[in-house]
């Protein structure tokens, strides 16, 4: 079981996504991020935020290219970690794959693991078949892209495992309801601190995208207000009331044993 003993600062970056042009997408992000070094810990991307999402390999790298590079420059630059997904093309296959970049250089990462199919993202991506565990200062985080929101047994927090979720996202505007409903039951199922990040905007294939970006409290408040206007946000995430709720409320003792069939 997962505790952890300090607070942590995250902050969510909602923004319009240039399509397909990873250079100028990091140079816009670069002037966002600059506004907060030192005051915070975390810093979290939309989903495939140097293209926006795209099924096609225009932006596509492999794990030593510019954006990764880019990341890993923030990340030290910043001492925070940073979080994003983007094109990865690895061993002869494409990923929608999430990093996590330490500010020590550090690199954990995701594959997406439940493909958009109604957008097609399943015929040119593929998935994953591994979740990830995150640990950074002293906190337990689990990185979910996406679609992957909607599958609950996939985000299930097995044995208080994690702390924080992140769904980073590009999540359109006419399916706002599902997106804010599902991340609330996703923050309040499974007794952790949930960061929902989608871009705003519209897109290459003239998808509109309203933001809606939140971070939620283990009970599925928001603790911040929700924007359909590019914007940074920074809270922090409290340990002692996070282990006080999960000592009141121990429904994790109660949950149903399960095995995943991949």
């Amino acid at each position: 079981m997962s505790t952890p003993n300090q607070d942590l600062r995250v902050s969510y970056v909602q923004t319009d996504l240039v399509w397909e042009d990873p250079i100028a997408n990091c140079a816009l992000l670069e002037e966002h991020l600059q506004n907060l070094q030192g005051q915070t810990d975390v810093i979290v991307l939309p989903e495939m935020f140097s293209t926006g999402f795209s099924m096609s390999s225009v932006g596509a790298e492999v794990m030593g290219g510019p954006t990764v590079q880019w990341m890993k420059l923030q990340a030290n630059r910043l001492q925070v970690l940073v979080i994003g997904s983007l094109k990865i093309k690895d061993g002869g296959k494409f990923y929608n794959r999430l990093l996590a970049v330490h500010p020590s250089g550090k690199i954990d990462s995701y594959n997406k693991r439940h493909l958009f199919r109604m957008g097609d993202e399943h015929s040119f991506y593929s998935a994953g078949d591994a979740a990830c565990l995150i640990s950074y200062k002293s906190w337990s985080i689990a990185p979910f892209i996406c679609y992957d929101l909607r599958f609950p047994v996939w985000s299930r927090n097995v044995n208080l495992c994690y702390d924080l979720a992140i769904y980073v996202a590009n999540w359109p505007a006419s399916r706002g309801l599902a997106w804010s409903n599902l991340l609330r039951a996703r923050a309040i199922e499974n007794l952790a601190y949930v960061i929902g990040v989608n871009r705003i905007g519209v897109d290459g294939n003239q998808l509109a995208y309203a933001g809606a970006s939140t971070i939620l409290s283990y009970t599925g408040e928001d603790m911040l207000p929700l924007t359909a206007i590019e914007s940074i946000e920074t809270k922090t995430l409290s340990s002692q009331d996070l282990k006080e709720f999960r000592a009141k409320f121990p429904a994790h003792l109660d949950a149903d044993s399960f095995s995943l069939l991949l």
